[in-house]
């Protein structure tokens, strides 16, 4: 005799988008908070390098006329729609700014102390109100975000987000945090050294160190979910050209007419999915190789980025019971 209610129910899927590398993109922001309704998702994750690189002072002339220099070329803003239009440009690019008197700029030129304060300033107001925009757009949907740093990022910028009271937006970063019922997630936004001596770096033996202690935390390493930012070394999600490190800046490394491209991922990163087999990998870090790979039982994502230009590179995952169900590379 068959017993038809014995059967166990069949679980729900948990369907996850998974973006990385905004670099301070207003729009580029806006478009993640977003996607969680867009995609119909249950969660929506942020991995990394959330911060923006540089800062454009805009300087006031008189007369309601204003000069800024933007990547090496002197705009003339003559009325309040251009000023307008500029700051909307560097909200695209992820540049912060500032409207200033010409003393107060000639001011900063003196002291950089002044500038990186500043800097860290306009980088964490700008944290702080995208903390409110994801509360307020993710309010009542059920839709939970989780957001960590990248090498990019400063502590003393990331440490807002702990600060603001929020029940949708989560700063995740080495934490243990739960997706779902039964998938858990650990960050980790440190990268092994660049040729740009960027804010958070450390040894591959330091991460390696970090990694083992976060995954003693997790109770069930089959469905767990390795955010980390930097991506396994030769894995296709951390291919690029080859940079000389004693050239300032670095230049590419040129052999026969072409770049030589190399894996620039985390030694320690592989070598943690190959030893505790999570279910999922995200990463970023490597903003031109957009790829997905096996390591063993284990898929590693890497959605690559194209912040400067408005674009949210993402990737939707599905997922039950330890199992990556599918995935799709977006772009919007």
């Amino acid at each position: 005799m068959s017993f038809l209610f014995s059967k166990k129910p069949r679980k729900n899927p948990t369907r996850l988008f998974f973006a990385t590398d905004l670099h301070g993109s207003e729009r580029t922001f806006r478009k993640f908070v977003n996607a969680g309704k867009f995609y119909d998702v249950n969660v929506i994750v942020m991995g990394g390098d959330i911060q923006g690189k540089l800062m454009i002072p805009i300087i006031k002339e008189g007369n309601g006329r204003h000069r800024a220099t933007v990547q090496g070329r002197v705009e003339h803003l003559e009325t309040e729609e251009e000023l307008n239009a500029l700051m909307g440009k560097l909200d695209i690019l992820g540049f912060y700014y500032k409207v200033m008197e010409l003393d107060e700029f000639q001011s900063l030129q003196s002291d950089p102390q002044a500038v990186h304060a500043l800097f860290n300033e306009l980088a964490r107001q700008k944290l702080i109100n995208w903390v409110s925009l994801a509360e307020e757009r993710l309010n009542g949907t059920g839709i939970k975000c989780f957001v960590t740093g990248g090498n990019d990022d400063e502590w003393e910028v990331l440490n807002v987000m702990k600060q603001q009271p929020t029940r949708s937006f989560f700063a995740c970063e080495n934490e243990m945090v739960q997706v779902d019922d039964e998938h858990t997630m650990i960050s980790i936004g440190i990268s092994t050294p660049t040729p740009w001596k960027t804010p958070r770096e450390t040894s591959e033996e330091e991460l390696g160190r970090m990694i083992d202690e976060m995954a003693a935390k997790v109770p069930d390493l089959s469905k767990a979910i390795f955010n980390f930012h930097d991506p396994p070394k030769d894995s296709t999600l951390d291919t690029c050209p080859m940079l000389d490190w004693d050239k300032d800046p670095p230049e590419q490394i040129i052999r026969g007419g072409q770049p030589v491209m190399h894996g620039a991922g985390s030694r320690s990163v592989r070598e943690a999915i190959e030893k505790y087999k999570p279910m999922l990998g995200l990463h970023g870090h490597i903003h031109e190789s957009q790829s997905v790979a096996k390591i063993g039982r284990t898929t590693c994502i890497n959605p690559g980025s194209e912040y400067a230009e408005g674009i949210l590179r993402g990737c939707l995952v599905t997922f039950v019971d330890g199992e990556v169900q599918g995935y799709q590379m977006t772009s919007g």
